[in-house]
């Protein structure tokens, strides 16, 4: 079954009746939502939550992390995946912000993209959380259920923005990752959990899983 675009709107508004809470990475300001999103890629939110109040007490500054060795940064966050990397990420980045923004973060795609580490679904995390403008974050939650939705065919995350972009108003574009991680993680999972989905009529995925098991 295709779903209409008032049906795609129905979605939304549905999944945001059932995951009321704020995204795990809405940090609250620019700079720590910029800093958390950049360390959950290819890591567990929760892996993040832990760390970053220990992080943030050690580098509670731009300043302070772009004079930082990059091994006491990793160090700090030593427990979450690809931490080497996200270090040296967040220490260049860190030295950017300063140089080039007087310490502020920008409020623009093309400027967050610039940043090392950051891609569009982080920045797009932080336009939508930090400064509320209509942004689409697509992770690999939202990759899989739109695809399974029937919403796009896309074979990679920018083909599946430009898609939700086209059929979803504005409005909708923040909520997408926010309810959608949440879906993914509890209903919408490898083995889907169909039996219990409150969106089994607007779903196109060929094969349901209606029977009540996770095994």
């Amino acid at each position: 079954m295709r779903a209409t675009p008032k049906d795609e709107v129905k979605v939304i508004k549905i999944l945001g009746r059932l995951y009321t809470q704020k995204a795990d990475m809405d940090m609250g300001s620019p700079e720590d939502t910029l800093l958390a999103t950049l360390l959950s890629a290819r890591t567990a939110d929760a892996q993040v939550l832990r760390v970053f109040p220990g992080f943030r007490k050690k580098f509670p500054s731009w300043r302070s992390l772009a004079k930082a060795d990059v091994s006491d940064i990793a160090q700090q966050i030593s427990t979450i995946g690809l931490y080497k990397s996200k270090a040296k990420a967040i220490k260049g980045l860190a030295q950017m912000i300063l140089a080039d923004y007087g310490g502020r973060v920008p409020s623009a795609m093309e400027e967050l993209v610039t940043f090392p580490g950051v891609g569009r679904k982080t920045a797009s995390c932080v336009l939508s959380f930090a400064f509320g403008k209509p942004s689409i974050a697509v992770d690999t939650h939202v990759f899989r259920i739109v695809r399974r939705l029937g919403w796009s065919k896309g074979k990679t995350p920018e083909k599946v923005e430009a898609d939700l972009a086209a059929l979803l108003p504005q409005k909708c574009w923040s909520d997408i990752n926010r309810v959608m991680v949440r879906f993914g993680r509890d209903i919408c999972v490898g083995k889907p959990r169909c039996w219990r989905c409150p969106l089994v009529k607007f779903c196109a995925y060929k094969n349901k899983n209606l029977a009540e098991s996770d095994f």
